[in-house]
């Protein structure tokens, strides 16, 4: 019993250094490759849309409402004239150059006042 304790330890320690202790790594196949993987890295860089600065509500010298929100950059606007009404956006190629949309819209100001001129009508001054 006594030679046998001993050999039982040995012969476990042979079979633990038999082992190998570190695993080849892991072979990965590919099985189903991206088609558009190489489009894809050799893409130009996405800009995101700006995140939303403040939203105002804007009292204008014929006493009516403008809702405008107000994005970061300086170069995008929306102004609705009802809430919750249809939206309108205005965009500048860059910062500080008047917002202008598409059928004779046009903004020019800051976040407490703005010169706001609609199709057909005449420009004029709203303030928060």
């Amino acid at each position: 019993m006594k030679k046998t304790l001993p050999l039982t330890a040995v012969a476990a320690l042979f079979a633990l250094a038999a082992c190998n202790s570190k695993p080849a790594a892991p072979e990965v196949v590919d099985s189903n490759p991206d088609p558009m993987a190489n489009q894809l890295a050799n893409a130009a860089p996405v800009e995101l849309p700006p995140s939303i600065k403040s939203e105002q509500t804007m009292r204008c010298k014929d006493n009516s409402l403008a809702y405008v929100t107000f994005f970061q950059g300086g170069k995008q606007a929306v102004v609705r004239l009802k809430e919750g009404g249809p939206a309108t956006t205005l965009k500048a190629a860059a910062e500080g150059e008047p917002l202008v949309a598409d059928g004779g819209w046009s903004m020019t100001g800051t976040e407490k006042s703005i010169e706001l001129t609609q199709p057909g009508k005449p420009g004029q001054t709203c303030h928060t």
